[in-house]
């Protein structure tokens, strides 16, 4: 690792904080629903229900790749920037809309700042030392199937056993129009975030080439 170029090494850290993170919020989650009587397997499909947890997995696979393999298709500009917006709209969400539901502690505490916090200012810096090229506009559109899939997931996955993990994704406790409102808010927040993104790698870019 000592051998790495800065951008690499930020990336290589931001894998490990992502894959540590995901790893203990699972055991805790396991050890949490089974001494409540639920089955490993039911536990599992909790952890992955969470756009936090589906996001920070994308992040430990992007970050690993732009560690170990920079020419990679997982590397590239376009999957590092939807990354770069989901984890983004990942700390964002939580701090405006589900830090202050709970007050978690000791590991709990751990996991819950090292996935929403930690995790995305990582992701973030990696990306912002990393190569940047000088992307389109149009490039923003890259970071808008991963959360408009995650609705649909959600949806059709709590349609089906009942349980949301978002109460803005939540249809039992919000009319239609209230649902939809949320969508859009949440769409348009990531849009925001992605067209910010492009900016800073177009300016970037020509600080970078104008360097050269």
């Amino acid at each position: 690792m000592s051998q790495m170029s800065p951008a690499r090494l930020t990336a290589a850290v931001a894998a490990i904080v992502a894959w540590g993170a995901l790893a203990l919020q699972l055991v805790l989650i396991v050890r949490t629903m089974t001494g409540d009587g639920a089955t490993v397997g039911e536990a599992v499909w909790r952890f992955f229900g969470f756009f936090t947890v589906l996001t920070c997995t994308l992040v430990g696979a992007v970050a690993s790749a732009m560690a170990l393999r920079p020419q990679s298709a997982l590397a590239s500009a376009p999957v590092r920037l939807a990354t770069a917006a989901s984890i983004g709209l990942v700390g964002l969400v939580y701090s405006l809309a589900l830090r202050a539901l709970w007050s978690p502690t000791g590991l709990d505490a751990v996991a819950d700042h090292a996935l929403h916090d930690v995790t995305p200012v990582m992701f973030l810096l990696a990306w912002l030392v990393g190569r940047h090229e000088g992307m389109s506009w149009r490039t923003a559109l890259w970071a808008m199937p991963w959360p408009l899939a995650y609705v649909v997931y959600a949806l059709v996955r709590g349609a089906a056993d009942g349980w949301y993990a978002y109460w803005f994704l939540n249809p039992s406790k919000l009319a239609p129009i209230q649902l939809a409102m949320c969508v859009a808010v949440l769409a348009a927040a990531m849009v925001a975030i992605a067209l910010l993104l492009v900016a800073i790698d177009r300016r970037l870019s020509r600080r970078r080439a104008a360097a050269a």
